[in-house]
């Protein structure tokens, strides 16, 4: 990556944006010429690439999310030598996205930081992760499963469906903060009589530098980060492969409900077609699906998943999410000017 003269100001490029509820990624790729994702070059050239905090709104407030995506935007920018007038396109995949009042409020704060040429658009996260495994092509079913959970899935057709998302509160068990609850909750309950002894209270106790589960309550109250909670999966994990059958038990049941949100938009969307055997692609992003353990959680939800529908097609992304969110930019074009070239 080159970050030392500015680029010729005719040197147009994309930007694509992945906000989590960890980490927001932006890439900035140089515009190519033919806007059709079957000919994208590969790899795909990347000018820069920018690192910075959460970018979800409902986690941190609308001022430091703001804060966030300028951020990034404007090292990525420098970075790659490349001004704002030279944005074509922007696409920002962000969790939290979950209605048309949220897409509107966070593209208004795009539109504040672009020339008005600049296209922009704003997508849940779940959507530039599926286009990271099809390389911006909007069909089949993407599981996301890291610090939160997601399935979102599209049909050839253009239709829609979503499962799950709804932040801890609401329920994403198969997520890293649904495993890593859990398993505190089994660490309480063995202490104070209600549940079996686990092998996860020392691990736990061990990792947060503590002395006694009574202190796991001030632990998880004085800072309610739910990426900090998600960070103790690998705990669970390496209890279970220890033999500990709370932790066994807590990532069955996190299997069960990540396939259990993929079956919901396969069998809402049909991708499995009549016969239930049809073929489709479906993108498994996020540090719950890649443990790399004995107890691979991932590999486990793929079979989980085609036992159900044969013709599912695991696809791991060669690009991350930020990237699928730029591919997704320079696909929404190739539409527009499809239009526009038939109007």
């Amino acid at each position: 990556m080159n970050g030392g003269a500015i680029r010729d100001s005719g040197s147009e490029v994309v930007l694509g944006l992945d906000g989590g509820a960890t980490s927001t990624v932006c890439v900035c790729i140089p515009l190519p010429p033919l806007l059709d994702h079957q000919n994208l070059p590969d790899p795909l050239p990347l000018l820069a690439r920018a690192v910075g905090g959460c970018s979800n709104y409902n986690s941190v407030g609308e001022k430091a999310a703001k804060e966030t995506l300028e951020q990034v935007i404007t090292e990525a920018l420098t970075i790659s030598g490349s001004s704002r007038s030279a944005v074509h396109a922007v696409c920002l995949g962000v969790s939290g996205v979950n209605h048309p009042s949220d897409q509107e409020m966070i593209l208004n704060w795009l539109r504040e930081i672009f020339p008005s040429h600049a296209k922009v658009y704003v997508q849940n996260d779940a959507i530039a992760a599926l286009a990271s495994g099809t390389m911006g092509k909007l069909h089949g079913c993407v599981l996301v499963a890291g610090t939160g959970s997601i399935a979102y899935g599209f049909s050839e057709d253009g239709k829609e469906a979503r499962a799950a998302g709804g932040g801890p509160i609401l329920g994403d068990w198969g997520s890293g903060y649904g495993i890593a609850a859990q398993a505190l909750t089994a660490v309480i309950r063995a202490y104070d009589g209600r549940g079996s002894q686990t092998m996860l209270t020392g691990r736990i106790l061990k990792a947060l530098g503590l002395s006694s589960p009574d202190e796991i309550i001030g632990w998880t109250y004085v800072d309610r980060s739910w990426a900090r909670i998600a960070a103790l999966v690998p705990e669970v994990v390496s209890c279970a492969e220890a033999g500990d059958q709370i932790a066994h038990d807590i990532l069955v049941e996190a299997v069960k409900e990540l396939a259990l949100s993929v079956k919901a938009v396969v069998e809402r969307l049909r991708l499995c077609g009549e016969d239930r055997n049809g073929s489709f692609p479906i993108v498994m992003v996020g540090g719950v699906l890649e443990t790399k353990s004995t107890w691979d959680i991932g590999k486990e939800v793929v079979k989980y998943i085609q036992k159900l529908y044969p013709g599912a097609q695991p696809i791991r992304p060669k690009v991350e999410p930020a990237v699928g969110a730029a591919l997704l930019a320079c696909n929404f074009l190739m539409k527009e000017s499809e239009v526009n070239n038939h109007s």
